[in-house]
């Protein structure tokens, strides 16, 4: 009986060590993301909730309470950048599942030519959003950019690709695909090698066709990593500030503004601390609620 109530003892010292340990590790952790990242987020909810113009002299915060909240509800600007933002992330994220999926499908093999393929592939996805943004910016010029001299040669006549509204959002969200397919290819990729052979090779066997095989098999298994794919994805298009700023800075207009670029220009360009305080924070809780959706989908 003693033995046992020693051992009892020892574990739970053990136990208690073991969590000691684990919180002394995580601490430096802990506090360099409390001094970066928590503290500059408590500073923007108290900030939300003052009036604050940061360009006017001797300039002080003016407390007003949730105004600055509701402003949002009657700010036609921030409604057309909302909508702008939902119909790039809607259209580029699908579009990016549905080409990553099939460029997954077809590169899937560990033949030389695959792997080469697949590594030229995940250029787009190494370079710099600004690079990107910058590169395109030049090939898509309305005067002198490489796609109209191009086209050209197809009888087809110059397009204002970024000065048109028009074409200035399908511009940007043929970048935004462009840029992010090779990664959606390689994580469902990983997905498909290990994906068990049995199965498939059962179901040939059987005699069921390619595109039978991959609706009722290989598309429910791999169901849970798309769904992953695509919650990364959609958070990620609704934070894309770097490539459309470098390209059209949101315009013609308003045609292509997206909401971090609102929320940067209120800042950076109005100087509206308050308001832009209180974007940011709305910005994150409905990031967080999207992310928290996502995963009890999943």
């Amino acid at each position: 009986m003693k033995s046992n109530s020693r051992t009892t003892s020892q574990h739970r010292m053990k136990h208690k060590n073991e969590t000691i340990w684990s919180w002394l590790f995580m601490l430096p952790t802990m506090i360099f993301l409390g001094i970066t990242a928590l503290l500059p987020l408590l500073y923007s909810v108290y900030l939300s909730f003052f009036q604050y113009k940061i360009n006017l002299p001797n300039a002080v915060p003016i407390f007003n309470g949730f105004g600055n909240y509701i402003r949002m509800f009657t700010d036609k600007n921030l409604g057309v950048s909302t909508r702008n933002t939902i119909v790039f992330a809607l259209i580029s994220v699908a579009l990016e599942l549905v080409l990553g999926v099939i460029v997954a499908m077809v590169f899937c093999s560990d033949k030389m030519w695959a792997r080469i393929c697949m590594s030229i592939l995940m250029i787009p996805m190494i370079m710099a959003p600004v690079a990107i943004g910058t590169l395109w910016r030049m090939m898509l010029d309305g005067t002198t950019g490489v796609i109209n001299f191009l086209l050209g040669f197809l009888g087809i006549p110059s397009i204002s690709w970024l000065s048109d509204p028009k074409y200035a959002m399908p511009a940007v969200i043929f970048v935004n695909v462009w840029q992010f397919v090779p990664w959606v290819a390689i994580i469902v990729a990983a997905g498909l090698k290990a994906l068990p052979t049995e199965c498939l090779e059962a179901a040939k066997v059987d005699g069921a066709k390619n595109i039978q095989i991959f609706w009722h098999l290989v598309l429910p298994m791999i169901s849970p990593l798309l769904i992953i794919v695509v919650m990364l994805r959609f958070v990620d298009a609704f934070k894309v500030f770097d490539t459309v700023y470098t390209m059209t800075n949101g315009g013609p207009g308003n045609a292509t503004e997206m909401l971090p670029n609102y929320i940067y220009k209120q800042g950076m360009k109005f100087f509206d601390a308050g308001y832009t305080a209180s974007l940011a924070i709305m910005f994150v809780i409905v990031m967080t609620l999207i992310t928290v959706l996502f995963l009890k989908f999943r």
